[in-house]
């Protein structure tokens, strides 16, 4: 299904990641005709692409045209509270609602937005140059087709997949939605790493930072799985080999990625009551 069949969407929230996602809609071919912002405090970024895509904006719901045929909620779960009643008054028997507001489980949306199709999408920050991942899981009056012409907005940005359990978003959260902050860190403490092996900060940051976009870029372009390509980079008793029977020891990377994805995904269950 393409994006130019879109007829109507509405933004609730054009922050960082609403933003984003937006950016990535328009770019692959949604109408700008189609798409309405609801967001009253406008940053820098959302009003230059508004003013280059002539999208309508307004700063409350309740200005809203009635029945849009789908409303992507990009706001922080505490600003749930007051937008959803007001958008309750505003959607269609068919308006299909997505959320990518963390912790706002699919019963916290039907209790106020009724059983129409709902959908709940974990994305996460990559989604800013294309290369988010996505996972979305629907309510019951999610169909195929629904879930075709969400899919397209979220691979407008990256990759997506389904759950068939909500239950399962509290993993995904753990390691898609948090895991860039993973990969952040890795590239800090390997800086810290470098400099103590002796090189200076400016280099150890550029070898650190170039070593994790590279290995990503080749990771994304090849055919092959990860094991695979570890393997090809380590020699029998060599340098790699070395360093991974540090990381791959009973007390190394493996234990402490999986109390740090186990941390997350409690955290995730907290949140959402």
């Amino acid at each position: 299904m393409a994006l130019s069949d879109i007829k109507s969407l509405v933004l609730i929230g054009a922050g960082k990641m609403g933003g984003a996602m937006l950016h990535g809609w328009l770019a692959k071919g949604l109408s700008s005709k189609a798409v309405t912002v609801v967001d009253p405090h406008v940053g820098s970024e959302a009003f230059s692409m508004m003013i280059e895509y002539s999208l309508t904006h307004v700063k409350d719901i309740s200005e809203l045209a009635v029945a849009p045929e789908i409303v992507v909620i990009a706001i922080k779960p505490q600003q749930m509270f007051e937008a959803l009643p007001v958008l309750a008054s505003k959607i269609g028997p068919e308006t299909i609602i997505v959320s990518i507001a963390a912790g706002t489980t699919l019963a916290t949306l039907e209790s106020a937005l009724g059983t129409g199709p709902i959908i709940r999408v974990m994305p996460n920050t990559p989604a800013q140059v294309g290369q988010g991942m996505s996972v979305g899981v629907g309510n019951g009056a999610v169909t195929e087709v629904h879930r075709r012409k969400i899919a397209a907005l979220l691979n407008a940005v990256g990759k997506s997949a389904w759950v068939s359990e909500e239950a399962m978003i509290d993993a995904v959260t753990a390691v898609s939605g948090s895991g860039p902050a993973y990969v952040f860190y890795l590239v800090e403490a390997l800086t810290e790493a470098a400099q103590k092996a002796g090189l200076p900060h400016d280099l150890a940051l550029l070898l650190a930072r170039q070593t994790v976009v590279g290995a990503g870029a080749l990771l994304g372009a090849s055919g092959h799985d990860p094991s695979t390509l570890r393997k090809n980079v380590t020699s029998p008793g060599g340098t790699t080999a070395a360093a991974l029977q540090v990381l791959m020891a009973e007390d190394g990377l493996q234990p402490v990625l999986t109390a740090a994805v186990a941390a997350a995904a409690h955290r995730s269950r907290e949140l959402a009551g």
